[in-house]
């Protein structure tokens, strides 16, 4: 008896259409390609800086709308010299009152971090444990600001302006760049704005009172100066005798 071959069946066409990106997928290649463009842009941008003058910072932009809302002048002076023309006393000033271990350290201090945030804790006023260095990166590449992504990306780029600056640049870009004074950026500038004279010329004395108006350069003066800078100029001057020779 023969036996009936079954019919076959017609094969399941397979759909030539793709299955719709869920929103998280999208967003999560969003997050990938925007992370890229950063990262290339901040390189870019720490090795582009690490030959060319810095011409102005955030802080500055920030500066001249406070100014222009407060129905002030917006004064700006900044002029950049190259670290030889710049006072070795300002160099060792500034050492001696913001970062003691700069030349040694890979970029952060944390002996100093621990000690600003345990006396911060007890409410007491003293600087923060930030260095030069990451005064530097907050300065040139950031906003001012006590959030946890700035701090993120403020150690981001000081590992950065570490790693491909190095010491000298970034002690020169430093001290052509932070508030010296209301509307004055930089040591030539400060330098005669205070003391009527050039960077390379500040006596160590002269040196220690622009140093030691930073913590609140817009409130402090460098000349006729209170008590209290006066005896920071004292100890700053005292402290850079220890400095000794700078070995960028």
């Amino acid at each position: 008896m023969a036996t009936k071959t079954p019919p076959r069946k017609a094969p399941v066409k397979k759909s030539s259409k793709k299955k719709p990106t869920s929103f998280k997928t999208k967003c999560l290649r969003f997050l990938f390609k925007a992370i890229v463009l950063f990262v290339v842009v901040s390189l870019f941008l720490v090795v582009f800086f690490k030959f060319v003058p810095v011409p102005f910072t955030p802080l500055m932009a920030i500066r001249a709308i406070e100014h222009q809302k407060a129905n002030k002048e917006a004064v700006c002076s900044h002029d950049w010299e190259p670290l030889e023309n710049i006072s070795i006393h300002l160099q060792k000033a500034v050492i001696a009152s913001e970062d003691g271990t700069f030349l040694t350290h890979n970029g952060f201090d944390f002996g100093a971090m621990q000690k600003a945030y345990k006396n911060n804790e007890r409410g007491r006023k003293i600087k923060g444990g930030s260095t030069i260095s990451q005064q530097t990166a907050k300065n040139v590449f950031l906003w001012q600001g006590r959030s946890y992504l700035r701090k993120g990306l403020e150690a981001y780029f000081t590992v950065l302006i570490e790693a491909i600056w190095g010491k000298k640049r970034i002690m020169e870009v430093y001290l052509n760049s932070i508030e010296m004074g209301d509307g004055v950026y930089g040591a030539q500038a400060a330098a005669a704005h205070w003391y009527r004279k050039d960077a390379a010329n500040l006596t160590p004395r002269q040196a220690a009172g622009i140093a030691a108006i930073l913590p609140n350069p817009r409130r402090f003066t460098a000349t006729s100066s209170s008590s209290y800078i006066n005896n920071r100029k004292t100890k700053i001057m005292r402290v850079m005798q220890t400095v000794g020779k700078i070995n960028y």
